[in-house]
């Protein structure tokens, strides 16, 4: 069995030895793979709906592994009972999403040590609720992958991190001490503390991406003599401006 680049990610951020629990595990795919190479000594594959749940079971037991990795059917984090494990996944679902489970969930995260997310879309929608809730982000990675372009983010509880949050999001500079700029707090969760360092040609085609999604906005409302929407619009354009600014900055620090 072969992960896909994105799971493989989520697999080699784990610590070996751990107890994981796989929220959407779906075919129970990282589960099976991270107990075969000794990332976890066990695990549970949470499903929400009867045929990923059911496919789950079945990649379990022909794996032989249903002494180790237990499937169990429900919602988010019901799956799970407080000190029961101490490393969470949950990947291939929206920023939004991820953060809601946590949320409703939160009580049962007592004795998780490490938290490994990918998101789909609102990445910073999902750094904002660790930063709220004292996860402080270690790790992040950022791949692509079949013309699509993922993120991965590994969080420990505060009282796990040898670094503090207030460190992470300390207004940063980047660039060469010719063409620099500082970012800003709301900018670094926005876009990654780590991958703006990290940087790299899948980051700057992710963010040209994001600046034509701008671009498709922008041009909508100029469609509109709405004051709201003109008001959007010199928003947006500011917006893009700054994250032309930063790529530019990014690329020329590796020349």
């Amino acid at each position: 069995m072969k992960l896909s680049k994105r799971l493989q990610l989520l697999h080699d951020l784990m610590d070996p030895g751990r107890i994981l629990a796989d929220i959407g595990s779906d075919h129970a795919l990282l589960p099976v793979a991270c107990v075969r190479s000794g990332q976890a000594v066990k695990a549970i594959a949470g499903e929400l709906n009867e045929g990923p749940f059911e496919a789950a079971k079945k990649q379990v037991a022909s794996a032989g592994l249903s002494a180790k990795i237990e499937v169990r059917r429900g919602d988010g984090l019901d799956v799970i009972e407080p000190g029961e494990v101490d490393t969470v996944t949950i990947a291939g679902m929206g920023g939004a999403l991820i953060a809601a489970i946590l949320d409703r969930g939160i009580h049962r995260l007592k004795g998780v040590t490490r938290l490994i997310l990918q998101p789909n879309v609102g990445e910073d929608i999902l750094r904002k609720w660790l930063y709220e809730h004292d996860f402080v982000v270690e790790a992040e990675r950022i791949i692509e992958e079949d013309g699509k372009i993922y993120e991965v983010i590994a969080a420990v509880p505060a009282y796990f991190s040898h670094i503090a949050n207030e460190e992470i999001y300390e207004p940063k500079l980047i660039g060469t001490r010719e063409n620099e700029i500082e970012l800003s707090k709301e900018e670094l969760i926005a876009m990654g503390p780590f991958l703006v360092e990290q940087g790299g040609p899948v980051f700057i085609k992710k963010w040209h991406w994001e600046m034509d999604k701008l671009k498709h906005v922008l041009k909508s409302l100029s469609n509109s003599d709405l004051p709201a929407a003109k008001e959007k619009a010199e928003e947006i354009q500011n917006r893009l401006k700054r994250i032309e600014e930063v790529l530019l900055c990014m690329q020329k620090d590796k020349l």
